[in-house]
């Protein structure tokens, strides 16, 4: 028998309105400012620091988002079309959930956080891997991305609608708690200031 895939689910179908509001420019689309992925679109850097920890990884786009989808698609994605993505991240989580579930397990990512060290998202999938019905990365006490989820949990993640996320699922699974060293995993770029202050970094 075939071993079931650990699947990652990268988010990828937000407007990102805090960026720019007009909706013209995509904050995913713009070039890494600083790390190893410097100058690959932010999405395309966020799928393949995960690549390696995952067996597929399916990216949830809004529809329309052509540009996106190819960026993604050439780092290896499976693209999931979220038509329903305006009713917030849960229902993208689903999608991504129901297009893959015979997984046996999901790790969630952001494709706003490209900054997340390959070694961290490893570490999480090796601790879905080992029994946790979930696991969250800890940060100095901030918890952070990705999340995983175990196949225990497919049916209330296919659930899911509302903007907040999987929070509810997590509360009631008793998330093992993974205290990780990288500010990577509470790094997300969602404004024009958060761009600035990562390519300081290099300064």
């Amino acid at each position: 028998m075939a071993k079931r895939p650990i699947v990652g689910v990268l988010l990828a179908a937000g407007r990102g309105s805090r960026f720019d509001a007009s909706g013209a420019t995509s904050k995913l689309l713009q070039p890494l400012p600083e790390g190893p992925h410097r100058g690959r679109p932010v999405a395309q850097a966020a799928a393949l620091n995960l690549r390696d920890s995952v067996d597929r990884i399916l990216a949830v786009v809004r529809p329309g988002d052509d540009r996106l989808a190819d960026v993604l698609a050439e780092a290896g994605c499976d693209l999931v079309v979220n038509a329903q993505a305006d009713v917030g991240m849960g229902s993208s989580i689903a999608r991504g959930v129901q297009a893959s579930a015979g997984a046996a397990g999901w790790l969630i990512a952001l494709a706003d956080m490209p900054a997340i060290a390959p070694a961290s998202i490893a570490r999480v999938a090796r601790a879905l891997c080992a029994g946790a019905p979930a696991v969250v990365p800890v940060v100095h006490g901030q918890r952070g991305h990705p999340v995983g989820f175990s196949a225990a949990l497919a049916v209330p993640l296919m659930a899911l609608r509302e903007d907040q996320g999987a929070r509810g699922v997590l509360r009631a699974a008793s998330p093992l708690l993974l205290d990780l060293d990288d500010a990577g995993c509470l790094l997300d770029l969602d404004t024009p200031a958060d761009f600035a202050a990562l390519a300081a970094r290099r300064d």
